[in-house]
């Protein structure tokens, strides 16, 4: 199996990224990456099955989308001989989705050598945005 340094932006698919890259917890969510370029990742992830007491969506589940997303593009295009790490995350939460899917599109701000950093919009299904979240990733040399 390859690690992630040993792959090129063109090697990535929808089916690689979805059944290799996105980890247990991803998939135990229902999150499907449905597009990515350099440009961007765009994601789904379903409101039932994610959602706290009140019947609307987990602000962590937000949180957990988002780092997703802003960690698998940094890998996409890391350095060669570094992987990313995510050293920070934040989330602001702005409206309360309680059915269908969530769409989040992931944008690089800063793709550097020893740093990135992601914004990552969330909307509900009707387009209205749910949840601003921000990730930085550092590169760390390969183990």
């Amino acid at each position: 199996m390859s690690s992630v340094s040993d792959l090129h932006p063109e090697e990535y698919t929808l089916e690689f990224l979805n059944e290799r890259r996105i980890g247990d917890l991803a998939k135990r969510m229902g999150i499907l990456v449905t597009e990515f370029s350099e440009a961007h990742i765009i994601a789904t992830m379903p409101v039932e099955g994610n959602t706290q007491a009140f019947g609307i969506m987990h602000g962590g589940a937000y949180v957990v989308l988002g780092e997703l997303l802003g960690s698998i593009h940094a890998n996409m295009f890391a350095p060669e001989g570094k992987f990313a790490v995510g050293v920070d995350v934040n989330a602001t939460h702005t409206a309360s989705a309680n059915q269908g899917l969530v769409t989040a599109v992931c944008a690089p701000v800063h793709l550097g050598n020893s740093m990135t950093v992601h914004d990552i919009a969330i909307t509900d299904a009707d387009g209205k945005r749910c949840s601003t979240v921000r990730i930085t990733n550092f590169y760390r040399p390969l183990l």
